[in-house]
């Protein structure tokens, strides 16, 4: 009896534990998770959900507060000019020479239709990269478990790097945005799902590719690594083990296609000469690396450091997984310091490294002994990961990181008189500043120019007109030579500069 007594409040005491882990039975493992009853008891009984949940609350408010703070700069001006063309003017212009894809253009054009400000120009990339929070989670955790999601969503929540691009109206947090759900599902297809997955693979790579061009180097990588880890199945029955391949591969070019003939034209166009600006050899590497980590050496040094742990534990315990995240790591740095050479090279082309390095970093979890609460764990790494990332937000949102095209105007404005002559060196530059400054409205006469022959000409035309000369460091791209600085060294006087705007008077 009294075993039975026994045997009675051991199950009892059994099923209190099992109650005491909710989280253990309530997950979203896959798309038939995604019920309401699920879901519910998923948010109030699973405490990663729950932890999740606030990391992407927090990834909403650091991403939409003072969305509008900083000025426009060139490139977003830039984005306003193509979003306000047609439809099928804005395809006309990338089929005409405009080194990126049109599917932001797009969204944006829709978007301006709110009205045009900057907080509309930059909500898109916003609320995208907020919502790459989430999936993020879902990347970690098929390296290194629930706690190493939530390790991989804190680092892109308190990413520096991706809080800027999420505030800036250009491609490059949606083109991650679509990247990271073609790895995901990627990802998912390694663990041997279903067709579909293949499928939702192939649609959102082309999705990325759509959006940002250089990505086709990530997505080139994961069909390589496809190829590699299931070589020895493809030898055995080659039919059926490339089929999903072929299927995700044949979506993504025919969703592709129309874009994929243009990106050739597009390639040797871009590499008929060498690039005046950009990054070139091992710079890529090294700048690219810093500003991923946070622009500052101590999140540098500790996330390369977990990083290589990370790498090392998931070396023991999953190979491919490993595999994966070494080639997805290092072949785009030899693609992107190849390819320096003839197009220009930037940290922010390879955004979609993030989803490998902080996978990599999260992977520093399996080295954890099993007797130590994960959630401890990864609350106490959340915690790091903020104050390591946090002088770097507090610079962020205390001063301008874009040049303040508004508050220049506006002392543009005061200083010159009616009749007197704007000069913006290089011409396209003038996109930043005319979307606050209006020549008609301050009755002045405005020139976009880009060499020291230009400037002769309206030294000539214009005679002893008082001349205001803006430049910024693009003249050194768009003028290599250096004959419009020169010109500006002898016919004009330095008054100042503002931020990365120099301002000059004539002489």
């Amino acid at each position: 009896m009294g075993k039975k007594t026994k045997s009675k409040t051991g199950g009892k005491k059994t099923a209190k534990k099992a109650e005491s882990l909710p989280e253990e039975k309530y997950e979203v493992n896959s798309l038939s998770d995604l019920n309401a009853d699920n879901l519910k008891n998923v948010i109030l009984k699973n405490r990663y959900a729950q932890i999740l949940i606030v990391l992407t609350i927090i990834g909403f408010i650091l991403r939409f507060y003072n969305l509008g703070f900083n000025s426009l700069w060139l490139d977003e001006a830039s984005t306003l000019g193509f979003a306000e063309k047609s439809l099928s003017g804005i395809w006309e212009a990338t089929a005409g020479g405009e080194f990126n894809p049109p599917l932001f253009y797009y969204m944006e054009h829709f978007m301006i239709g709110a009205g045009v400000s900057e907080f509309t120009l930059r909500f898109i990339p916003a609320l995208l990269g907020a919502l790459t929070v989430p999936v993020f989670y879902f990347l970690g955790r098929e390296v290194s478990g629930r706690a190493g999601g939530v390790v991989a969503a804190a680092l892109l929540v308190f990413s520096s790097f991706h809080l800027f691009y999420s505030q800036d109206a250009r491609a490059y947090t949606p083109m991650l945005f679509f990247f990271s759900i073609a790895l995901l599902s990627y990802l998912f297809t390694m663990r041997g799902s279903g067709t579909k997955w293949w499928s939702i693979f192939g649609i959102f790579s082309a999705l990325a590719f759509w959006t940002h061009f250089y990505v086709f180097v990530a997505i080139g990588i994961l069909f390589l690594h496809a190829i590699i880890v299931k070589r020895e199945e493809i030898l055995k029955n080659t039919t059926e083990t490339l089929k999903p391949l072929i299927i995700a591969l044949g979506l993504f070019i025919l969703v592709s296609l129309p874009l994929i003939i243009v990106t050739i034209g597009l390639f040797f166009r871009r590499t008929a000469s060498a690039p005046t600006w950009g990054l070139s050899g091992l710079d890529v590497v090294n700048q690219t690396v810093l500003m991923l980590s946070g622009s500052s050496m101590i999140p540098l040094i500790v996330l390369i450091i977990l990083a290589l742990c990370g790498l090392y534990a998931v070396w023991r315990s999953d190979c491919s997984m490993f595999l994966l995240l070494v080639l997805s790591l290092v072949l785009p740095f030899i693609v992107s310091m190849v390819l320096s050479t003839k197009i220009p090279m930037s940290p922010r082309y390879m955004i979609y490294l993030l989803p490998f390095y902080f996978m990599a970093v999260s992977g520093c979890v399996l080295l954890v002994p099993k007797s130590i609460d994960l959630k401890k764990v990864a609350a106490v790494l959340i915690a790091a990961i903020f104050i390591i990332n946090a002088p770097a937000l507090a610079g962020y949102y205390t001063s301008y990181s874009k040049n303040d095209w508004r508050g220049f105007s506006s002392a543009l404005e005061e200083i010159t008189n009616e009749g007197d002559v704007v000069v913006v060196l290089p011409g396209y530059i003038k996109q930043p500043l005319d979307y606050y400054y209006c020549s008609e409205v301050d009755g002045t006469t405005e020139y976009g120019v880009y060499s020291a022959e230009e400037l002769e000409e309206i030294q000539a035309d214009t005679g002893n007109v008082t001349t205001f000369y803006v430049m910024t460091g693009d003249i050194l791209a768009a003028s290599p030579e250096g004959g419009a600085l020169e010109w500006l060294d002898q016919n004009a006087v330095f008054q100042g500069q503002y931020m990365g705007i120099y301002l000059f008077t004539s002489k």
